[in-house]
Protein backbone atom coordinates (compact mmCIF):
# COMPACT_ATOMS: atom_id res chain seq x y z
CA UNK A 1 0.00 0.00 0.00
CA UNK A 2 1.31 3.43 -0.92
CA UNK A 3 -0.10 6.58 0.62
CA UNK A 4 0.46 10.04 -0.73
CA UNK A 5 -0.18 12.05 2.40
CA UNK A 6 -2.49 15.02 2.61
CA UNK A 7 -1.13 18.00 0.72
CA UNK A 8 -2.57 21.34 1.65
CA UNK A 9 -3.09 23.48 -1.43
CA UNK A 10 -1.23 26.75 -0.93
CA UNK A 11 -2.75 30.06 -1.81
CA UNK A 12 -6.26 29.10 -0.71
CA UNK A 13 -8.02 30.91 2.08
CA UNK A 14 -10.14 28.27 3.83
CA UNK A 15 -12.92 30.04 5.64
CA UNK A 16 -16.19 28.66 6.86
CA UNK A 17 -16.95 25.15 5.65
CA UNK A 18 -15.15 22.82 3.26
CA UNK A 19 -16.74 20.27 0.95
CA UNK A 20 -14.99 16.92 1.31
CA UNK A 21 -15.05 14.21 -1.34
CA UNK A 22 -13.82 10.68 -0.76
CA UNK A 23 -13.77 7.95 -3.37
CA UNK A 24 -12.90 4.28 -3.63
CA UNK A 25 -12.22 2.61 -6.96
CA UNK A 26 -12.02 -1.16 -7.38
CA UNK A 27 -10.62 -2.14 -10.76
CA UNK A 28 -11.83 -5.33 -12.44
CA UNK A 29 -8.26 -6.54 -12.91
CA UNK A 30 -4.76 -5.79 -11.66
CA UNK A 31 -3.89 -5.51 -15.35
CA UNK A 32 -5.27 -1.94 -15.25
CA UNK A 33 -3.36 -0.87 -12.12
CA UNK A 34 -0.25 0.70 -13.74
CA UNK A 35 -2.27 2.86 -16.13
CA UNK A 36 -4.80 3.83 -13.49
CA UNK A 37 -2.01 4.79 -11.08
CA UNK A 38 -0.43 7.06 -13.72
CA UNK A 39 -3.85 8.58 -14.39
CA UNK A 40 -4.54 9.03 -10.66
CA UNK A 41 -1.26 10.90 -10.25
CA UNK A 42 -2.16 13.17 -13.18
CA UNK A 43 -5.57 13.88 -11.63
CA UNK A 44 -3.87 14.58 -8.29
CA UNK A 45 -1.67 17.17 -10.03
CA UNK A 46 -4.85 18.64 -11.53
CA UNK A 47 -6.39 18.97 -8.05
CA UNK A 48 -3.28 20.78 -6.81
CA UNK A 49 -3.73 23.51 -9.43
CA UNK A 50 -7.54 23.69 -9.42
CA UNK A 51 -9.30 26.79 -8.11
CA UNK A 52 -11.09 26.06 -4.85
CA UNK A 53 -9.03 22.98 -3.95
CA UNK A 54 -7.97 22.95 -0.30
CA UNK A 55 -6.14 19.61 -0.05
CA UNK A 56 -5.72 16.13 -1.50
CA UNK A 57 -4.50 12.64 -0.56
CA UNK A 58 -4.33 9.27 -2.34
CA UNK A 59 -3.97 5.66 -1.22
CA UNK A 60 -3.03 3.01 -3.78
CA UNK A 61 -3.37 -0.70 -3.03
CA UNK A 62 -2.03 -2.24 -6.25
CA UNK A 63 -2.24 -5.85 -5.07
CA UNK A 64 -5.96 -5.33 -4.42
CA UNK A 65 -6.51 -3.18 -7.54
CA UNK A 66 -7.98 -0.56 -5.18
CA UNK A 67 -7.50 3.20 -5.05
CA UNK A 68 -8.82 5.69 -2.49
CA UNK A 69 -8.93 9.47 -2.92
CA UNK A 70 -9.66 12.23 -0.47
CA UNK A 71 -9.94 15.91 -1.31
CA UNK A 72 -11.40 19.08 0.15
CA UNK A 73 -12.83 22.06 -1.69
CA UNK A 74 -13.91 25.57 -0.82
CA UNK A 75 -17.36 24.76 -2.27
CA UNK A 76 -19.24 22.16 -4.30
CA UNK A 77 -19.10 24.31 -7.47
CA UNK A 78 -15.28 24.20 -7.45
CA UNK A 79 -15.35 20.41 -7.15
CA UNK A 80 -17.88 20.08 -9.97
CA UNK A 81 -15.77 22.35 -12.20
CA UNK A 82 -12.69 20.19 -11.53
CA UNK A 83 -14.59 17.01 -12.45
CA UNK A 84 -15.54 18.40 -15.87
CA UNK A 85 -11.98 19.20 -16.94
CA UNK A 86 -8.96 17.30 -18.19
CA UNK A 87 -7.39 15.07 -17.17
CA UNK A 88 -10.18 14.04 -14.77
CA UNK A 89 -13.02 13.85 -17.31
CA UNK A 90 -11.22 11.71 -19.94
CA UNK A 91 -9.61 9.51 -17.28
CA UNK A 92 -12.99 8.65 -15.78
CA UNK A 93 -14.42 8.02 -19.23
CA UNK A 94 -11.58 5.64 -20.04
CA UNK A 95 -11.60 3.73 -16.74
CA UNK A 96 -15.32 3.60 -15.92
CA UNK A 97 -15.80 0.32 -17.88
CA UNK A 98 -12.77 -1.15 -16.10
CA UNK A 99 -14.28 -0.60 -12.63
CA UNK A 100 -15.76 -3.38 -10.56
CA UNK A 101 -17.08 -0.75 -8.15
CA UNK A 102 -16.76 2.98 -7.60
CA UNK A 103 -18.02 4.76 -4.52
CA UNK A 104 -18.17 8.45 -3.69
CA UNK A 105 -19.09 10.30 -0.52
CA UNK A 106 -19.47 14.02 0.07
CA UNK A 107 -19.81 15.87 3.34
CA UNK A 108 -19.10 19.23 4.87
CA UNK A 109 -16.64 20.03 7.64
CA UNK A 110 -15.36 23.27 9.12
CA UNK A 111 -12.31 24.26 7.04
CA UNK A 112 -10.34 24.44 10.27
CA UNK A 113 -10.98 20.68 10.66
CA UNK A 114 -8.84 19.76 7.65
CA UNK A 115 -7.32 17.41 6.91
CA UNK A 116 -10.03 14.79 7.39
CA UNK A 117 -8.80 11.50 8.85
CA UNK A 118 -8.57 8.57 6.45
CA UNK A 119 -10.33 6.35 8.99
CA UNK A 120 -13.42 8.59 8.79
CA UNK A 121 -13.34 8.69 4.98
CA UNK A 122 -12.93 4.91 4.66
CA UNK A 123 -15.75 4.28 7.13
CA UNK A 124 -18.06 6.48 5.06
CA UNK A 125 -17.03 4.75 1.84
CA UNK A 126 -17.43 1.22 3.12
CA UNK A 127 -20.81 1.85 4.75
CA UNK A 128 -23.65 0.56 2.59
CA UNK A 129 -26.44 3.14 2.68
CA UNK A 130 -29.59 1.59 1.31
CA UNK A 131 -27.70 -1.37 -0.19
CA UNK A 132 -26.56 0.52 -3.29
CA UNK A 133 -23.88 -1.29 -5.30
CA UNK A 134 -22.48 1.89 -6.80
CA UNK A 135 -22.87 4.71 -4.39
CA UNK A 136 -23.11 8.40 -5.01
CA UNK A 137 -22.93 11.17 -2.49
CA UNK A 138 -24.37 10.79 0.95
CA UNK A 139 -27.28 12.52 -0.76
CA UNK A 140 -27.34 9.81 -3.46
CA UNK A 141 -25.83 11.90 -6.27
CA UNK A 142 -23.19 10.16 -8.40
CA UNK A 143 -20.14 12.02 -9.61
CA UNK A 144 -19.46 11.71 -13.32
Amino acid sequence: MATLKWVEISGQEPGGDATVMASRFLLRSRWWVPGFLRAALAVRRQVRRSPGALGVSLIAEPAKATFWTLSAWSDRASLEDFVRHSPHAPVMGKYRPKMRDARFRFWTVPATGLPVEWADAKARLTADPGGAAESGADTGEPVT
